[in-house]
């Protein structure tokens, strides 16, 4: 057998796209930038998510998996790649190696934020609904994004204020402080509206899937009233 070659070179493009600003947002809340000046990582739980990421941009690497927090049992998707150029970019708009307390603004424009936001949700955030026993149609939801870093949790909440209008509910706790903003129903709409302005939006299913059907029960709610 002959000698391979070279490893070709990766070339990640870094003009601004929907996808690469889903793609920051994920690294923004799951990824990881190694000392080295070049290597970055996403790790997620997901395997959909890990091919997301990939798809977003254009990498060909494996996904990798590892146990996390020394369980066997929780067994995590681990996507590693290396990219000087790129790994530069993300140092330009403002991520950085151990970011997690430190992260602030990311630098994406606001064309493309509610893109950034829909991987910050799909990394660190949640949704979830429950019918309140107090009151007739009572179905609440909501929508809130955690992150250790109050700077970045403060960004965040700016900036959908100014770009969507709601301001939500800030609160921090725990004894390494988590900080999270938190958008109940009427604002959790304006915020659904924007990130999922299509139905071809890259975005992770399952939580698509408790929004889609949160949203159903509210329409067969409406119908009633």
């Amino acid at each position: 057998m002959g000698k391979r070659g070279p490893t070709p070179r990766i070339t990640i493009p870094t003009d601004w796209s929907a996808n690469l600003a889903y793609a920051v947002g994920l690294i923004a809340s799951d990824g990881c930038l190694y000392n080295d000046e070049r290597h970055m990582s996403l790790t997620t739980k997901d395997v959909e998510q890990a091919e997301n990421f990939k798809k977003c941009l254009g990498l060909q690497v494996k996904i990798g998996y590892k146990a996390r927090g020394g369980s066997k049992e929780k067994i995590y998707c681990h996507v590693q790649f290396g990219n000087v150029a790129f790994y530069n970019f993300l140092l330009s708009i403002g991520l950085m190696p151990a970011k997690s307390k430190i992260m602030a603004a990311i630098d994406v424009p606001d064309e493309f934020f509610f893109d950034f936001l829909r991987g910050s949700l799909d990394g660190d955030g949640c949704f979830y609904s429950y019918w309140d026993p107090r009151w007739r149609s009572s179905h609440m939801f909501y929508i809130y994004f955690v992150s250790a870093s109050p700077k970045h949790v403060e960004w965040l909440r700016s900036k959908i204020s100014e770009l969507a209008g709601v301001n939500g509910c800030y609160t921090s706790s725990g004894k390494t402080p988590m900080h999270e903003i938190k958008y109940a129903k009427r604002e959790a709409l304006e915020l659904i509206k924007k990130m999922y302005y299509s139905q071809d939006v890259v975005c992770l299913s399952r939580k698509k899937l408790k929004i889609d059907k949160a949203l159903e029960v509210e329409r067969e709610q409406q119908s009633k009233y």
